[in-house]
């Protein structure tokens, strides 16, 4: 099985920039879009999702915000969206979507970010202890467990192209490091992170300022996690940084895996 996750920067930019090219070209089972910043009714008339898959939105409230897609040609089941938590019980702003796809069950993440004001850095704290509780849980699952999604976190130094200069900067301060850590030692497996080693430095999110796709002057923010049955069935994890940038400021992530 083929699992892709990709922040999308908007998916209505996105179609127009092809992505269905990448659809094809990838040929992933199961798609996990992140920031689609698009309401059902919004999506172009023209376009559809590619012959065979079946597609879930769950929009922002808000229009043009936020927002997740899963899109599979698997048998998929809609478990919950959001957390049910008492930051956001309705999840209004599109974050969370947990799904079963067979023997598989995926939650498909978008965690806030907290550069834009301290707030938001807050909101995104108090989300990220609450989004812990909620996936602890599914841990204990004999079946394949995947989280995935844009985490907006850099875990380590290899992580990020400049770690000292962004030792103050959201999504690199030392406690969100720690809690990503603490995250792993609940349990859950970084799977590309452990598939290509410790000491490899590939991003999978560039700034649109200061040629930093040309200078490959990058974060690694956007995730697949898995359980100890996901960690087992691993075949090949890896950005596809060659042409994805395209569509989007992120590149896709890629997990081939045993299902069954």
């Amino acid at each position: 099985m083929r699992i892709a996750t990709w922040n999308v920067n908007g998916i209505r930019a996105a179609i127009r920039k092809g992505i269905d090219r990448f659809f094809e070209k990838i040929d992933a089972d199961i798609w996990l879009l992140q920031e689609v910043r698009c309401l059902p009714e919004q999506l172009p008339k023209d376009w559809a999702i590619p012959d065979g898959y079946n597609m879930i939105l769950h929009p922002a409230e808000k229009k043009g915000y936020s927002g997740v897609a899963t899109i599979s040609r698997k048998p998929m089941l809609e478990q919950a969206r959001g957390m049910s938590g008492n930051l956001d019980p309705l999840d209004l702003e599109g974050r969370v979507l947990t799904t079963r796809h067979d023997n598989v069950t995926i939650v498909n993440t978008y965690l806030p970010s907290g550069s834009s004001k301290d707030e938001r850095q807050k909101y995104k704290e108090e989300w990220m202890a609450q989004w812990r509780e909620y996936i602890q849980p599914m841990l204990e699952s004999d079946d394949i467990v995947i989280i995935a999604g844009d985490l907006n976190i850099a875990h380590t130094e290899n992580d990020i192209w400049n770690p000292k200069g962004n030792s103050n900067s959201s999504g690199f301060l030392p406690h969100e490091r720690s809690w990503f850590s603490e995250l792993l030692a609940d349990g859950w497996h970084d799977l590309f992170r452990e598939h290509v080693g410790p000491d490899e430095k590939i991003f999978s999110w560039w700034s649109n300022r200061g040629q930093a796709r040309v200078k490959n002057r990058g974060w690694r923010i956007d995730y697949i996690l898995g359980n100890v049955a996901a960690k087992n069935a691993v075949k090949s994890v890896y950005i596809d940084r060659q042409g994805g940038l395209e569509v989007s400021d992120h590149a896709p992530v890629i997990l081939e895996f045993h299902s069954s």
